[in-house]
């Protein structure tokens, strides 16, 4: 008779999703010496975003939830992780936005007075620098921001996970999964468990019920031949320079269309809008969509099943998760191995009604 071998694999963690989410996790597991397995098959919305970081929300002119504290945490992770790839990843760009009318360049000095936002807000009205850019009131400008190359980082990680055998390039099999004490996935034996799959946890069962929403972002990369813009422009729409004259715009907000199919209707309304900012001639070179995974309040979603500790889930990053992703892995890595509580805003704790 053949004898057939069966081995098991232990760690400490297994991980799946690899997006910013998944990321910042496996660091934060690395650093503090933790063993783990990433399983990850589907591209994360993270990859078709713009990677923008900024800690001033521009419609109100008012700090993002935490931003002091994640701004501080997230230059320094990605710097740290430029080295550990070895790829250029941070483009520090201030954020110029673009006045339509008086009483904006007004509310904007009103914020810049303000003491929490002085260090990101500029005093001093900037004066349109842009060849062929209609902005006849100017823009105020927002300090400390910038973009980071999203898809490099996911890509040149991966590749990383790829050399040291912990990765798994599969969809993710709850039929598999067997949770007690231990949580088994095939051969593969784990004290704990975290999903951070995006908008996937729609399909993952023991989340499914948390009030992610999911909106759809779409974004073009234009070539604009005669343009050298070295900041970020924000009007109703952005555009972020990338190289060489190529320049990302953005984004649409759309929360009826959960595919990642470009549409031609939100190419048409990117296009009108940088039309009426940029007069010059430009050629459109990829048109993306990906599902953001925003939540009802607008805050992360951090925590434990509330029936099976050793599951966890690491999610809702929204619009912000450059800036989020280091700062919310960090957080869920002190609750589960320092049992430091996590920010009640961040909790899934708070969703009290939720019928587990």
């Amino acid at each position: 008779m053949q004898e057939f071998l069966y081995f098991k694999t232990m760690t400490d963690y297994i991980i799946v999703g690899l997006g910013l989410a998944g990321v910042a996790f496996c660091e934060q597991l690395q650093q503090k010496g933790k063993s783990f397995i990433v399983i990850n098959q589907n591209e994360s919305a993270s990859v078709v975003s713009a990677g923008l970081y900024n800690p001033v929300i521009t419609k109100r002119y008012t700090l993002a939830w935490q931003a002091d504290i994640q701004i501080q945490s997230a230059i320094p992770f990605y710097q740290e992780l430029e080295k550990k790839l070895d790829v250029n990843l941070l483009y520090p760009l201030p954020v110029y936005r673009l006045f339509h009318s008086v009483a904006e360049q007004n509310q904007w000095f009103e914020a810049s007075d303000k003491p929490q936002l002085q260090k990101y807000l500029s005093d001093k009205l900037i004066t349109n620098p842009f060849y062929q850019v209609n902005a006849p009131l100017g823009f105020g400008e927002i300090r400390l921001s910038g973009r980071m190359d999203v898809k490099s980082l996911v890509k040149s990680y991966k590749e990383f996970l790829k050399t040291e055998n912990l990765i798994i390039e599969e969809e993710f099999n709850f039929d598999a999964l067997q949770v007690s004490e231990q949580i088994q996935y095939k051969n593969y034996f784990a004290k704990k468990i975290v999903f951070a799959e995006g908008f996937g946890i729609k399909q993952n069962p023991f989340f499914n019920q948390l009030p992610l929403v999911g909106n759809k972002g779409e974004l073009l990369l234009l070539h604009v031949p005669d343009w050298n813009v070295n900041a970020i422009i924000k009007s109703d729409i952005f555009i972020v320079p990338i190289q060489n004259h190529f320049y990302l715009i953005g984004t649409t907000y759309d929360f009826d269309d959960k595919t990642t199919l470009p549409t031609e209707t939100a190419k048409k309304q990117l296009l009108s809008t940088f039309k009426d900012i940029y007069s010059g001639d430009f050629e459109v070179v990829e048109h993306t969509a990906g599902i953001r995974p925003t939540v009802i309040d607008r805050r992360p979603l951090i925590g434990v099943h509330p029936r099976f500790t050793n599951i966890a889930v690491l999610n809702g990053l929204g619009t912000r998760g450059v800036m989020l992703a280091p700062y919310l892995a960090k957080m869920l890595f002190s609750f589960l191995e320092e049992q430091i509580p996590i920010h009640p805003e961040a909790d899934i704790k708070r969703f009290k009604k939720i019928e587990w």
